[in-house]
């Protein structure tokens, strides 16, 4: 069976149920999270706001396994840098990766778009967190702006996380790679660490319901960019991801239909 033909069956009440105390467990802590962090934190320095901030992710993986059963195993710690920050770049399926990315990766700031700052809460916490937040419409405008901030951030010894393709993808599919990490990467001599994981098997991107298992996250060997152009390093980045994807998406559990989720 493979990952485009799984079993389509009506998905169980335990997982209504427990989708439901997640998502509203989520929806608090970001808003108390948020709140606490805009009106209180601003006088700590960087890291004293990441310190308390990052437990609202802490507290996310750790409520999504007690309600939804979900958990992850991770590999391939060791090739992270020991000195020094480093630029990640992960594929992108869910909201999980954004959570769990978190509890691996020293001190980090996310390159994300401009447009989510807006959000309540959810853009109120991210403001007092250093993103590098981008206009998309700005065209090569957007990749100067990445450049610059990503140069600021790494010299801080804040390490980067950026999904390169953009947006969150179906499970099987593979979107366009941006160059912007990788020129930011050649610009600053950083190190690329490639990120490949089978979130989307459980937690389906814009999806609400999310499936019992064990997510596997897997982080490759560094990237070198020392004499390299920005597409051979946009390559060799995709081409890790995209081939541990391939083992990586081993068949998950069942998950619905679209005629299924209409059915009452």
């Amino acid at each position: 069976m493979t990952n485009n033909a799984l079993n389509t069956v009506r998905p169980s009440l335990g997982v209504y149920l427990g989708s439901i105390l997640f998502w509203m467990g989520f929806g608090l802590s970001t808003m108390i999270f948020s709140t606490f962090g805009w009106l209180i934190l601003w006088p700590l320095d960087f890291r004293g706001r990441y310190r308390v901030m990052s437990q609202w992710s802490r507290f996310n993986i750790w409520w999504l396994k007690r309600c939804c059963g979900l958990d992850c195993e991770v590999s391939g710690l060791e090739h992270l840098p020991r000195e020094g920050a480093a630029i990640v770049m992960a594929k992108h399926q869910s909201t999980w990766e954004t959570l769990a990315i978190q509890r691996f990766i020293p001190p980090q700031v996310w390159v994300l778009k401009r447009e989510l700052m807006r959000i309540p809460f959810f853009g109120w916490g991210m403001a007092i967190m250093h993103p590098i937040a981008i206009d998309r419409k700005a065209g090569k405008k957007s990749i100067d702006q990445l450049i610059a901030q990503g140069t600021d951030r790494l010299q801080r010894g804040l390490w980067v996380v950026i999904f390169p393709e953009g947006t969150r993808m179906p499970v099987g599919q593979q979107g366009r790679y941006k160059s912007g990490g990788a020129m930011l990467a050649v610009n600053t001599q950083s190190p690329i660490i490639p990120v490949a994981h089978n979130s989307g098997q459980y937690w389906p991107r814009r999806g609400f319901l999310i499936y019992p298992g064990k997510i596997s996250m897997e982080f490759g060997p560094a990237i070198d960019p020392s004499g390299q152009t920005a597409e051979a390093v946009l390559e060799k980045t995709r081409a890790w991801i995209e081939t541990r994807m391939q083992v990586l998406e081993t068949p998950a559990p069942a998950m619905p239909t679209s005629d299924d989720r209409a059915k009452p």
